[in-house]
Parts: C-alpha cells; sequence; structure tokens
C-alpha cells in the first residue's frame, strides 16, 4: 500500500479526489546532456494525481478511481515511455520522456478526458515520483480571468 503525503493545492472546489497508482515503465532520454539516463532503463513510477470539482456524476462520483487507472496505469504500465509516440514524439526536449515531462502527459490525458464529462472536473497536480529521492509535481497555469 502507497503511504505518502502530496504537496497541497489550494483550491476553491467542494470536492477533491487523489488517486495513487505505480507503474512499471522504461525509457531514455535522447540528448548528450541525460548521461547514464540516455541508455535505456527502467522505473516503478508512483504517481498520485488530484482532482477537484463541485459536481458529482449521476453515479454519484466526482470521477471513477477506475477510470483515471485505466488512463495512465493502463497505457503506460510495463511499456517503454519511448516507444508511446503519440504522447512522445521525438521531436524535443518537451517530449522526451523526462520525470517532467511525464508528469506533464499525464495530466493532460487526464484533463481532456475529464473535458469530455458534464460535470467538468478539474486535474489540479500529478505528483510522479521516479526514484525514492526524486520527484516532481506538475500543477497547471492557471488563467485569470478578465473582469
Amino acid at each position: 500500500m502507497i503511504q505518502q503525503i502530496y504537496p497541497q493545492v489550494i483550491h476553491p472546489y467542494q470536492y477533491e479526489l487523489n488517486k495513487d497508482m505505480h507503474l512499471s515503465a522504461a525509457h531514455y532520454i535522447p540528448h548528450e546532456d541525460a548521461g547514464k539516463c540516455r541508455e535505456l532503463h527502467g522505473h516503478t513510477y508512483f504517481i498520485n494525481v488530484t482532482i477537484a470539482g463541485d459536481d458529482l456524476d449521476k453515479s454519484g462520483f466526482l470521477v471513477n478511481f477506475k477510470q483515471l487507472k485505466n488512463l495512465v496505469h493502463g497505457k503506460f504500465d510495463h511499456t517503454v515511455l519511448n516507444d508511446h509516440l503519440e504522447v512522445f514524439p521525438k521531436d524535443g526536449p518537451d517530449s522526451f520522456p523526462t520525470t517532467e515531462v511525464v508528469a506533464r502527459k499525464i495530466y493532460e490525458i487526464i484533463q481532456n478526458d475529464l473535458d469530455q464529462l458534464p460535470h467538468k472536473p478539474k486535474c489540479l497536480q500529478v505528483f510522479v515520483r521516479e526514484t525514492p529521492t526524486s520527484y516532481v509535481v506538475y500543477r497547471p497555469k492557471q488563467v485569470k480571468k478578465n473582469d
């Protein structure tokens, strides 16, 4: 069982859902400055996703936990991240499967799915731990509304 305290996001929503998951995947960083990480190697990634919203769906869920697991674990577990060219195209550092980019891409996958739901929950942050001592938190920038 994963028992971890994650950085908190201050938000105005009534409901907050957190889903922990882990997946085993390999990757490499195709850049000369990546050192040993240029070589194919693997990690057991520990991931936490924070979703929030004010309304529940017709089942009484903000989001079904299984839906989140299918989107991330179902796609990436026991794969080579670099092979997912639709997610990590080989066109520059913004798409290399570094921990930072993995966190952002997981956010994008989840938020694209959430955007299809009528009650419009929001993904507030994605936490990705690559090793016991290294992790990344991705939070989308908040867009200020003009008054």
